[in-house]
């Protein structure tokens, strides 16, 4: 059985392993290295023969290189020699999944490939020698897709699709090492993937159509029309269709892929690759070898003891890429075949080579649990719960558990397992006997270890535990929990045995006791104090408090600890020996229950508290499933101005307006697919850093500000011009004082600064190359010297400390606010709230590509929303006119509002670099570089005093709110006008006045973030609402209900009327369909049944204002030509960003002609074929571009319809008929927003109508809290959505639930963190979440369980293109739902822990954060003495 055991596994079998060690000079485990490590069989690395090219498999073709670069990854070396741009480049550092590929390695047992997950950003170029790479272009193209990539797109599993073609990887590579997957397995494959726009739902439910299990899909939710196939769509007239997870699976059955990813062929040639001489590239900056025997790789040691041994290269890779450390010698461990056993000894010691996987070693331990009999499995079980959680598949796949114990990172996963499951290292080097050092003597400290230059971790010895009575328990808190850091982490181990005569007196004590933590100190820690004071003591509740104060005294923390936290950290320390001592104690007594002999009772552990012991990151996730519905109506076609003989801008035709097809919608309505998909899902899609360089194509990269207030003493660049290969610097002094500003709104900002630097992150200068990688180089080379001018302002306090604003102050008034708190009985509540900033992370960061032409030409390709303010900012620094610049743009990979301006100034400074040289110049901002320089969500501040009556009425609100706007206005100014706009929700407030101010500090410039600054006002709007809840002992969801605004007639705070406002006819909906008063009572009695877990349920209804703010902003243009075959192209103003514009328009525009939508094509958006272009923002676009379009299609069918008329309906024969005739086949259009504009400058009841129409949703969210860690799961949401008559339904759904999952992150997940006074242990100033492993966006582990989404049935929308609603970002704040369950879930601890009464938590609610506001004794505590502060630091 073991041998079946291990060869599963993948590794050698047990006696062949044993009797291979013995033919090797192995007699036993701790002298496994004994006969490699003696002087006498010391190679001569110097004179030994080495191969110098590498040479691999890539989709199928052999390639061989000599003439390449050690330092480089396989994504440069893919991208830029072999043009497979289908691997993307996200995040740099394996933490979003854009760059995965397929590595297969020849597995020498079996003789057999094995295929992996691997991030291609990490992957040294020379680490794939003998291995078969195949990326997402080898697997199928968009004419033969394979079924990953088909299934994905044609189940809307593909927005932006930048990050597509890595999933498809994903999946693909789980297929390739399993064909039959389980739904558990699928859902397990992504954990190292991000996506930003979808919500992950569409992409779980394609890929579960491969799954050999559909039968364990969770059934359809009722009314999701049942587990039959997906109803057709193309039927009209009111029809429902309905889709579920389960219902797609019994349609699709089950496809798992049954062919071999390689041919015959290509597994020969792995397998005559694999037998080669080992490698040794020598490269202009690193020498990297390969040894394929120990023997060699100690040599290589002793040659160069400071040489780098690489495994995975998933932390030397984020050393040299963003710590820019060099390693001139790299030596790779990865084929050394000693290094690779995987077994267990005669004692029962499971032995781990030096060079294993993780995931070899996490399905080796799966296999042994599984099938080793159950007794004493604890500590393998330990293990295996933090290889789980570790990181992610991709990472797993390549790092090596050795490598991860000798980088000594405080917050390793693994190495409090090991050390308390009292593991040694076998430490091996060349000249000496093998070294035995204990796990707990190795750490000396920080990332400093017992560990000799010449030595190599040969092998890890874990002891198998000893009785019965011996438990192990590993636990971990992250941020989130897939593929994320710990915050704290730890493992415990404790052997009891009974103590005392039988009876009443017999009592089990503490026979051993040992525990590690990680994340408490600079490194993995053994609290002595801790062990003591348990090690004889008996097992109960009186030594636990003693553990509790003994743990305190070995684990303390400064407030000002670097990570910060420190109050959340020891919380979690001491909560950790709580959930152990629970779930021992249960353990216990189901072990005496079971045991025949006479033993003592374990300790009594009541239910209720014996929720204590559970963790989410050891019990099995339910397996996720979504619903959807929406109505297929009929009729709602739109006329134009044009076409309109009531001089009207459009009216709705119904049933008199035409007859049959006249008054079909199709394809208008119909649930298409996204029209790029299937390319972006097979790699072909293009976008800005994709396109192919010309030879003089230059690269660029910025000289970025380092301190926040300083003066700019002096910028040498000599040191870098001086490089061969760098062409030029460019800086303020290259530019006239007019040349050099800028700016959105106001022109307040300078392309480079010229005197003075403002915040970390501005632009100095540009550093111009022949490469990237030089010209980042250089970049870094450039010696700025500052003078400081003072304290900077980071933070809302400061500011209004400081009295630092920027911009007007904007006032709102109606009613009056001062008689109306005079009111008797009214409940008044004052208070304040704290909404966290955002970062926007798109998947591809910004980029451009600028082009000069004939003369001052430019052409600048960019991923931006902005063409019309990139061609104007591109002029201005050139000094050219506006009409010698074209900005082009083809798609985005993600822009969510951060590339509606923060574009502008990275592609100027590029299109300046290249008019001075006269080169192409392309400039692609790294993650990190992106995330600190481009602005975040605004954070707010709420200050609140409102009123209601004891029934709930709201009676008057009066508001402050403040934006940290940053050092520049960007667009803070609208960005607060509409928070100002949204401040009431859906709630009829009759007496009301806020005033809103933007913060100047000296930060990043905070800018648009889909919605816009609407959805932080909604979010203060809740909050105060929720205070009234609390102080008149009413449900939030009953105060919100007894205030909704009326259907028709009622007026807002800003005085515009409500027409046909369904939100009442929502919630009612709403709170049927989602079951809401049956839950809450669920949920009440879940929460007296469990004192350490506890469920929130909440409801919540939005409202959205669609148009700009900014009156002509309002407007848009569409150019449509038809050619002679029939076919059209069309043109317009609006970007696309996975947004599916481009594919509504095309619906469109085949809808007005009466053509296939596949005879319709949108090449680009361009500023020479549309001019003027406002922003793609707003969520307006379809409403501006669609009747654009429209206006242009009639202008063409007035001219066309008579010689359609003589060719009897057939197109394409009047088309060319009409051509013939000297008929123009080409036209304009133009629509501009009717009946709207504000203006703040004038009084309240003056100031017009600042929206066309609103667009309304709702939802319900359930979510499930640990109290002990303060980790979070959403149990289920239903989403309600009004989109009128929806453009393309599944568009729609695709953007209400990605929405939703953004607003989830933005307010439980996603923390932006700045050095300021809350973070003392960053350098003011410095941006310190600037990538995904300390940014956290949400995962596919952050998708609800159960998700539900509805399209609101029979709400025409008369107001905008074919009836629909605006839907891109009023979905967003329904994400709020869940942090409102969450904080319900908390009051019901906190009314454990006897805290009653309102109680304020700021977003995002984190794990911190909740942990904290529970009240408990343990939080209670360490908040008192680690916390100056009322709440955990937030940087707002």
């Amino acid at each position: 059985s073991w041998s079946v055991l291990q060869r599963r596994a993948g590794f050698v079998q047990g006696p062949t392993l044993f009797a291979w060690m013995t033919s090797n000079g192995y007699p036993d485990a701790p002298a496994v290295v004994s006969s490699a490590a003696t002087g006498a069989l010391e190679p001569d690395v110097h004179s030994k023969q080495w191969r110098s090219q590498v040479v691999f498999v890539l989709n199928g073709r052999r390639v061989s290189a000599s003439d390449v670069q050690p330092h480089h990854t396989a994504l440069s070396f893919l991208r830029d020699r072999f043009g497979l741009t289908g691997t993307k480049l996200g995040c740099g550092e394996g933490g979003c999944g854009a760059c995965t590929i397929t590595v297969g390695r020849l597995d020498p047992i079996k003789n057999t490939i094995s295929y992996q997950a691997v991030n291609a950003c990490l992957a040294p170029l020379c680490s794939l020698d003998a291995c078969a790479v195949i990326t997402v272009e080898g697997i199928g193209t968009s004419k033969a897709p394979h079924p990953v990539q088909k299934r994905i797109s044609e189940m809307h599993g593909s927005q932006c699709g930048f990050c597509t073609p890595g999933i498809v990887m994903s999946l693909y590579s789980t297929l390739c090492k399993n064909s039959k997957p389980s739904l558990a397995d699928i859902e397990g494959s992504f954990d190292g993937n991000l996506c930003r726009c979808t919500g992950y739902r569409p992409i779980l439910d394609a890929a579960k159509t491969f799954a050999v299990d559909p039968e364990k899909c969770p059934p359809t939710p009722e009314g999701f029309g049942g587990d039959a196939a997906v109803q057709a769509p193309e039927a009209e007239g009111n029809k429902v269709c309905c889709s579920s997870t389960k219902a797609v699976l019994a349609k699709m059955g089950a496809l798992a892929q049954a062919e071999q990813p390689l041919s015959e062929q290509c597994q020969e040639s792995l397998r005559v690759m694999a037998s080669q001489t080992p490698l040794k590239i020598v490269g202009e900056r690193v020498t990297w070898f390969c040894p394929t025997d120990l023997a060699t790789l100690l040599a290589l040691k002793k040659a160069w003891p400071d040489a780098k041994l690489v495994a995975g290269n998933t932390e030397v890779g984020i050393e040299t890429k963003f710590k820019h450390l060099d390693y001139p010698v790299m030596v790779s461990t990865a084929r050394v075949p000693e290094l690779q056993q995987l077994a267990f000894d005669s004692d029962g010691a499971l032995l781990i080579g030096g060079a294993v996987t993780l995931s070899a070693l996490e399905h080796f331990i799966e296999h042994a649990v599984a099938e080793r009999p159950k007794g004493n499995n604890g500590g393998l079980q330990a293990m295996l719960d933090m290889l789980r959680w570790f990181a992610s598949v991709q990472i797993r796949n390549v790092a090596v558990l050795a490598g991860n114990i000798a980088t000594a990172s405080p917050i390793s996963d693994l190495n409090p397992v090991l050390m308390a499951l009292g593991a040694s290292l076998t430490m091996a080097s060349t000249g000496a006997a093998p070294r035995q050092v204990l796990m707990r003597d190795f750490f000396i400290k920080y990332r400093t270890v017992d560990m000799q230059p010449t030595e190599v971790i040969s092998s890890v010895r874990v002891p198998a535990l000893t009785g019965p009575f011996e438990f192990v328990k590993s636990f971990k808190q992250g941020k989130r929990r897939d593929d994320d850091i710990s915050i704290v982490n730890a493992c415990l181990r404790v052997r009891l045995g009974p103590s005392g005569s039988n009876g009443t007196t017999a009592r089990w004590k503490v026979d051993d006791f040992h525990a590690a933590f990680g994340g408490m100190a600079p490194t993995t820690s053994r609290p002595q104090r801790l062990e003591a004071a348990l090690k004889g003591a008996v097992w109960d509740e009186k030594s636990l408090d003693a553990a509790y104060a003994a743990l305190a005294e070995d684990l303390p923390l400064p407030e000002a600890v670097p990570g910060g936290m420190a109050a959340y950290r020891q919380t979690l320390a001491a909560s950790f020996v709580l959930k152990f001592f629970t779930g021992v104690c249960v353990e216990l007594a189901q072990k005496v229950v079971a045991s025949t002999e006479d033993l003592p009772a374990a300790p009594l552990i009541s239910e209720r508290e014996a929720s204590a012991a559970r963790t989410f990151i050891s019990e099995a996730r339910p397996l996720t499933s979504g619903a959807q519905r929406y109505h297929i109506p009929s009729g709602g076609m739109q006329v134009s101005s044009v076409a309109a003989a009531s001089g009207e801008d459009h009216e709705a035709l119904n049933e008199k307006n035409g007859e049959g097809d006249a008054n079909k919608r199709a394809p208008v309505g119909q649930p298409i697919q996204h029209v790029a998909a299937l390319a972006q899902c097979t790699g072909e899609a293009q976008y800005v850093d994709d396109l192919p360089s010309t030879r003089d194509t230059l690269h660029a990269a910025l000289v970025l500000s380092e301190k926040p207030n300083a003066k700019l003493a002096s910028i040498d660049a000599s040191e870098a011009l001086a490089m061969e290969g760098v062409v030029g610097f460019f800086s303020a002094k290259d530019l006239s004082e007019e040349d050099n500003v800028w700016g959105p709104a106001a022109q307040d900002e300078q392309l480079f600064r010229r005197d003075v630097v403002t915040s970390t992150g501005q632009s100095i200068g540009i550093m111009v190359a022949e490469t990237q990688e030089l010209a980042q180089r250089a970049a870094r080379m450039v010696k700025v010297q500052y003078e400081d001018l003072g304290p900077p302002v980071l933070t809302i306090d400061d500011a209004i400390r400081a009295q630092s604003f920027m911009g007007s102050k904007l006032t709102m008034e109606c009613g009056n606010i001062d008689e109306a708190f005079k009111e008797s009985d009214l409940v008044v509540v004052e208070g304040e709230f704290r909404i966290g900033g955002q970062e926007h992370f798109y998947l591809e960061t910004c980029s451009a590509h600028v082009v000069p032409g004939e003369g001052d030409e430019l052409t600048v390709y960019t991923s931006t929303q902005t063409p019309m303010k990139t061609q104007k900012f591109a002029a201005h620094a050139c000094g050219i006119p506006i009409n010698k610049v074209v900005c082009r743009m083809k798609r985005m990979g993600g822009g969510f509002g951060g590339k509606e301006t923060r574009t502008v100034f990275i592609s100027s400074a590029a299109a300046f670099a290249a008019h001075r040289l006269g080169r192409p110049v392309r400039i692609n901002l790294d993650r990190d570089v992106d995330m600190w320089i481009t602005g975040t969500r605004h954070p707010f501040l709420g200050r609140y005093r409102a009123a209601a009556d004891r029934q709930g009425k709201l009676k008057a609100l009066d508001l402050q709110l403040y934006c940290n706007a940053g050092y520049s206005l960007d667009l803070s100014e609208p960005v607060l006008g509409r928070a100002i706009f949204h401040s009431d929700n859906v709630y009829k407030i009759p007496n009301v006045r806020i005033l809103g101010r933007m913060c100047k500090t000296n930060t990043v410039s905070n800018t648009a973030f889909r919605g816009f600054g609407g959805p932080q006002g909604l979010l203060v709007c809740e909050a105060w609402l929720d205070h009234l809840a609390t102080d008149l002992n009413m449900a939030p969801e009953e105060v919100r209900k007894r205030n909704l605004y009326a259907f028709d007639g009622d007026v807002t705070h800003f005085h515009q009327t409500l027409d046909r406002c369904p939100v009442q006819r929502m919630w009612n909906e709403l709170s049927d369909s989602s079951e809401l008063a049956r839950r809450m009572a669920d949920v009440t009695t879940f929460n007296a049944a469990n004192r350490w877990r506890k469920r929130g349920i909440s409801m919540l209804p939005t409202k959205f204002g669609i148009s700009f703010t900014a009156k002509f902003m309002n407007q848009g243009a569409a150019l449509v030509h038809i050619y002679t075959d029939g076919t059209v192209l069309v043109t317009h103003g609006g970007t696309e960003m996975g947004q599916g514009l481009h594919t509504k328009m095309q619906q469109v525009t085949a809808r007005a002609l009466g053509i296939p939508v596949g005879d319709v094509h949108i090449r680009e958006t361009s500023t020479d074929t549309v001019p003027n272009s406002s922003p793609t923002a707003a969520s307006a676009s379809s409403d501006m571009y669609g009747m654009a379009i429209l206006n242009a299609c009639e202008q063409i069918m007035a001219r066309l319809t008579p010689y359609v008329k003589k060719a009897e309906g057939d197109f394409k024969k009047a088309v060319n008929t009409a051509f013939f005739d000297r008929c123009d086949l080409s036209a304009h259009g133009f629509y501009k927003t009717p009946n709207i504009g504000y203006d703040w400058t004038l009084p309240d009841v003056e100031r017009g109508r600042p929206f066309n129409y609103f667009t309304y949703g709702a939802a319900c969210s359930e979510v499930e809290v640990d109290v002990l860690t303060g980790d979070m799961r959403i149990l289920r949401a239903d989403l309600l959505m009004d989109v009128g008559n929806s453009l393309n339904p599944a568009i729609d759904v695709g953007q209400v639930e990605g929405a939703f999952t953004q607003g989830v992150g933005w307010t439980m997940i996603e923390e932006t963190v700045w050095g300021c006074d809350e973070f003392p242990w960053l350098k003011p100033g410095a941006c310190h979440t600037r990538g995904p492993g300390n940014y956290k966006i949400p995962s596919f582990n952050d998708t609800p369980v159960d998700m539900r989404v509805s399209l609101l049935k029979d709400s025409e929308n008369c107001l905008a293109i074919h009836s629909s609603r605006a839907i891109g970002e009023p979905p967003l704040f329904l994400g709020a739902s869940a942090f409102f369950a969450a904080r319900s879930a908390i009051a019901s601890a906190r009314a454990d822990a006897g805290l009653t009464g309102h109680f304020t938590v700021s977003t995002p609610l984190t794990p911190e954060r909740i942990r904290m506001a529970c009240g408990d004794a343990l939080a209670s505590k360490f908040a008192a003495t680690c916390m100056q502060r009322s709440r955990p630091s937030a940087f707002v």
